[in-house]
């Protein structure tokens, strides 16, 4: 019953090392199961034998958020979901012109996280969302997130397809045989996926961090209430903050500053929720589908709009997504995203912007078309609030500004910037991340040059 990896087939030809969840496993098992013995009960063991029977192209029938390797008498499969919730990187020998050499490599590395190529000399990158990778045939690119025109339907029809196709999302993403809760900042994000899965259970657990008096604080528990949930608070200090920030950037593996702000309140709720449940919902994902960040109300031209918002979805995977799994992984929870269901972000794709982004009593609303699909979920105060980043909502940010300037007093800031030009550092916040992030390896080089930054824009 044991999901122990590795995992190997029945004759032992094929081995397969996977992380993540397949949601529709159990169907795909029931496919597989009159050609295959299964040896245990778990979504893992599904993978192997569907890629065995059917080769690395069957790979676009998964559901679910995973990166794999498999490898077979022929050769060997690594595999990335859609999205890229799970992360993956690659390595290779550097060949005499300095290029990787991306077919049948030999040796050819790779692992979940850039820290375990830390002390070797090879050429490192990220393994794309949404592409298996063949040793017989390369790079194989088998999911892109379509670049769908909006269709023109009648606005309650497109809000009641919202609220379904979410409903489903988070129900597919309640099967588990471990604890599980939800992450409550109070937003409309985490607080209408806590929402929807206090619904399907008799108890949920949710988890709130900050500061005394932030904003979060509050707002969750309003929410807590309304739904009915078991609720934990924890709320962090400056010393603790200070204290935790060179092993959040160790997990993180990054300094970009609003990662790194962002990654704060994660790391704490992490910890916290560790305490008492393995796996966590959260709401990451419905600001790129549903235009939830200010800087999209900088958009006037509603084709710009529709291209920003997809491409902000195709950009999650060493962003946001790095985040909450680095985080949450170094906790022993697994973080699932029901916002970024495929299912739903190819629906989102044809929601015109203007119901995304909607113009009403002389100011823009985003996230417009969701608030109105799930209205009856929550609190008006709630539905209604105005977006926060996770690190405003949390005080973090007010925190961390006497910490940083403190920090930073001493550092030549323009002669950092100047010595580590080629990271294109932003602030004196981001050069003292640089610092402490560089200081967590022997030879952080690597590390750094895989640094996925917010654009500059935002």
């Amino acid at each position: 019953i044991g999901g122990a990896q590795p995992l190997y087939s029945e004759d032992n030809s094929t081995v397969l090392v996977s992380n993540g969840e397949i949601y529709n496993f159990p169907h795909l098992r029931q496919k597989l199961i009159s050609n295959h013995q299964f040896y245990t009960e778990t979504d893992n063991e599904t993978i192997l034998h569907l890629v065995e029977e059917h080769g690395p192209a069957a790979i676009r029938s998964l559901d679910g958020m995973y990166a794999f390797a498999l490898h077979h008498n022929d050769g060997f499969v690594l595999a990335r979901d859609p999205i890229g919730i799970k992360p993956l990187y690659y390595g290779v020998p550097n060949t005499a012109n300095g290029a990787p050499e991306t077919r049948d490599p030999s040796p050819f590395y790779f692992a979940s996280e850039l820290k375990a190529f830390a002390e070797t000399d090879l050429q490192v990158h990220e393994f794309p969302p949404g592409t298996y990778y063949d040793s017989q045939q390369g790079f194989v690119t088998y999911y892109t997130v379509p670049e769908q025109q909006p269709i023109e339907r009648a606005v309650d029809e497109i809000a009641t397809n919202v609220r379904q196709k979410l409903e489903a999302a988070v129900t597919k993403r309640m099967m588990s045989d471990v604890p599980l809760g939800a992450f409550l900042s109070g937003g409309l994000d985490s607080s209408l996926i806590a929402a929807i899965a206090r619904q399907q259970v008799d108890e949920l657990h949710t988890f709130s961090v900050g500061i005394e008096g932030s904003n979060d604080i509050e707002a969750a528990r309003v929410v807590a209430q309304h739904i009915g949930s078991i609720h934990h608070e924890y709320l962090y200090t400056a010393d603790e903050v200070m204290t935790h920030l060179p092993e959040i950037l160790y997990h993180l593996e990054s300094f970009d500053q609003d990662l790194v702000r962002s990654a704060i309140p994660c790391y704490f709720c992490s910890r916290m929720a560790a305490e008492r449940v393995k796996v966590i919902l959260t709401g990451e994902g419905a600001d790129e589908l549903f235009a939830g960040y200010t800087y999209y109300k900088r958009y006037t031209d509603p084709h710009a709009l529709h291209r920003e918002l997809r491409r902000s979805v195709t950009s999650l995977h060493n962003i946001n997504l790095q985040r909450v799994d680095r985080l949450t992984m170094a906790h022993g929870l697994e973080g699932r995203v029901p916002f970024l269901d495929t299912d739903l972000i190819e629906y989102a794709q044809t929601i015109a912007p203007d119901l995304k982004l909607k113009t009403q009593g002389g100011r823009r609303i985003e996230k417009w078309i969701l608030r109105k699909a799930c209205a009856d979920l929550l609190p008006d105060a709630i539905v209604w609030r105005d977006k926060e980043q996770f690190d405003e909502g949390s005080g973090t940010v007010d925190l961390l500004g006497p910490l940083i300037e403190a920090a930073t007093a001493s550092i030549d800031v323009e002669r950092y910037m100047a010595e580590h030009a080629q990271d294109q550092l932003r602030s004196a916040e981001e050069c003292y991340y640089h610092h402490l992030l560089s200081e967590s390896f022997p030879h952080p080089r690597m590390i750094l040059d895989n640094v996925a930054r917010w654009s500059v824009d935002q």
